[in-house]
């Protein structure tokens, strides 16, 4: 299908500068482009460069898609997902997948086989395996809150085994062990550019919902825990990934013409920009050649802006 921009005026009135800083980042020229329609829950875009196209979860509908950016075109790379969510690539270019229903963490091969990477701990099984990101030393670190095991329409009902924890998967040894417990439903997570730091989102905290900080100890364990941002009243963190300058854009919204999109945080915490949508983000990623191009999964449609960074490698 062809892209279409949901404004046509540049510069584009659905980004927001909210602080002067941001500005650097907004391409003067460059509008929100809708790329597909047709989903039910948009999730975990992914970007292949060596391929020109990028691939994105649709939960409820079971399937993985696949837009080439070259047609424009949208066809069905995977189906049946197991309804996959999460997605991202290993330094060796595999897909890395999180899925629902087999409740598990997998690799795509080259042949296209299905590696499975992690599904149980300590003799229980995972729960909802939701988002994942690969560090510089080939370790997989995913999050697991129970939402595909708590209705039908994104999983399976099943009763839990195991609390909500992070987990990392050590990159030679395929050792899974957990680096966070106790974040009320972890959800998004990525690294900050030097790898430092990792961000959780913790999604069901009360009275708002969070984004969570720690420090990468030997790139191994994490420590100082703290609350980086308060998402405040209605705000809804989901799925997030870094710029190189070490920018947060994390999706955003829950059904209101004030929140729903992208929000950009800088290293601090403070927020600088906002990309408005016409629906709830769920995830990000960078991708295109340069790496400039911000993809977004949103409930129903997938959207890009190109902006005036590049997304850290990796992620």
């Amino acid at each position: 299908m062809s892209h279409t921009s949901t404004n046509e005026r540049y510069p584009d009135p659905s980004i927001h500068i909210l602080d002067p800083s941001f500005l650097a980042y907004r391409v003067f020229s460059a509008s929100v482009e809708q790329l597909y329609h047709g989903t039910r829950w948009g999730e975990g875009p992914v970007y292949f460069a060596d391929g020109r196209y990028l691939l994105w979860s649709d939960i409820p509908n079971d399937r993985i898609l696949r837009w080439d950016e070259a047609t424009g075109q949208v066809g069905v790379f995977r189906q049946s997902s197991n309804m996959a969510n999460g997605n991202t690539r290993d330094r060796q270019g595999r897909l890395l997948t999180c899925e629902h229903v087999g409740r598990r963490v997998t690799r795509t091969e080259y042949d296209g086989s299905l590696t499975v990477l992690a599904d149980h701990f300590e003799g229980k099984r995972l729960n909802s395996p939701n988002d994942l990101v690969v560090k510089s030393d080939d370790s997989i670190w995913f999050t697991d809150p129970p939402f595909g095991i708590q209705s039908n329409y994104e999983g399976r009902f099943a009763p839990q085994e195991l609390p909500a924890n992070v987990y990392r998967i050590d990159g030679k040894t395929g050792v899974l062990s957990i680096v966070a417990e106790g974040i009320q439903g972890p959800n998004g997570l990525c690294f900050s550019p030097d790898e430092s730091r990792l961000y959780v989102v913790e999604s069901r905290s009360q009275p708002h919902r969070r984004i969570r900080a720690f420090d990468v100890v030997d790139g191994q364990r994490l420590t100082h825990d703290r609350v980086f941002i308060d998402a405040g009243p209605g705000g809804t963190p989901d799925g997030m990934r870094c710029d190189v300058d070490g920018n947060l854009w994390a999706g955003w919204g829950m059904g209101s013409d004030e929140l729903d999109g992208v929000m950009i945080f800088n290293p601090e915490g403070h927020a600088i920009g906002r990309i408005a949508l016409p629906e709830r983000c769920a995830n990000v990623c960078f991708g295109g050649p340069m790496r400039n191009r911000l993809f977004m999964a949103c409930g129903h449609a997938l959207y890009s802006l190109y902006v005036n960074t590049q997304g850290v490698k990796g992620g």
